[in-house]
């Protein structure tokens, strides 16, 4: 039988507060595979997410297929829109959700991971992290900041993770990040420059996989996940409808699950996937090869 085995692997999973999206699903995936996993969580949903952990809230999630209980090696707090400290503001670093978290920049947490594991801790890294602040809003109404922060969090931050922890990685790493197909299509709804945000991640994927290939010999992939109902794509206002869309148009006629995101995510980590670099892997129930609505005459 050919397993997913990630035995004896390290694996940080930036963007993760919650049990209920992506990143929790390629989390447990990854260690249901063998796995260790740390995650980076943002400091303002650092204490509630500790919480819900610590009061047994996630108790049915954390549950894995073999009966054990998946747990966190570490939880380190993470604002990615941070290379290193000094590039936050006064106001962010001494604010009350910020000033006991310590060096929480990418740069402090590539130190923390350094601390406590050793000059190489990490085999895997996954991006799970997207925040567009105007994401409401058509793209013509929207603010140069709300755009730049939409990209800056959404896209740079994965140059930024591939920067510092692409040097930390031990041999045949491999990074991973999540887009959406508004990165190629139109996507009423979707605005705030999140499209363009993803946009670039795709571009990235591709120009990173050559650049940290030829460097280090890492792997770099994005999925392109189908739209899902988790808490965080709440904020987009529309996501059911877009899920409903999806559903009904597809040629599996089927919502996604975050479980099955989550298993396509820990094969291209894996090392079955060593020949997979530079590519969008769809995981959207065939949606993306659609061109019409299946009810368009109806």
């Amino acid at each position: 039988m050919l397993n997913i085995d990630l035995k004896g692997k390290r694996a940080l999973v930036a963007g993760v507060a919650d049990d209920g999206g992506f990143g929790f699903a390629i989390a447990k995936r990854l260690a249901e595979a063998g796995a260790t996993v740390c995650v980076g969580t943002w400091p303002p949903a650092l204490n509630i997410f500790m919480n819900l952990l610590e009061r047994g809230k996630m108790a049915d999630s954390l549950k894995m297929n073999d009966g054990s209980t998946f747990s966190f090696e570490r939880i380190y707090p993470l604002d990615a829109a941070y290379d290193t400290l000094a590039d936050a503001p006064e106001e962010i670093r001494t604010s009350k959700r910020y000033k006991d978290t310590g060096d929480f920049s990418i740069e402090g947490m590539a130190a923390r991971l350094v601390a406590d594991f050793g000059d190489k801790p990490l085999d895997i890294v996954v991006h799970s992290l997207a925040n567009g602040p105007e994401v409401k809003k058509q793209l013509i109404d929207t603010s140069r900041s709300g755009y730049l922060n939409a990209v800056g969090v959404s896209a740079y931050s994965m140059v930024g993770l591939a920067a510092k922890l692409a040097p930390i990685m031990r041999n045949n790493g491999s990074f991973l990040s999540l887009t959406y197909m508004a990165s190629e299509r139109a996507i009423p709804g979707y605005g705030g420059g999140m499209s363009s945000a993803k946009a670039a991640l795709e571009s990235d994927t591709r120009v990173l996989a050559f650049e940290i290939g030829r460097r280090y010999g890492h792997r770099v992939n994005t999925i392109s996940a189908g739209p899902y109902a988790s808490r965080a794509a709440s904020a987009i206002g529309i996501i059911e409808k877009m899920v409903a869309y999806c559903e009904q148009n597809s040629p599996l006629a089927q919502r996604l699950e975050a479980d099955e995101v989550g298993s396509v995510a820990a094969f291209l980590c894996s090392p079955l996937a060593s020949g997979i670099t530079g590519s969008t892997v769809y995981v959207d129930k065939g949606y993306h090869a659609m061109g019409m609505a299946v009810n368009a005459f109806e």
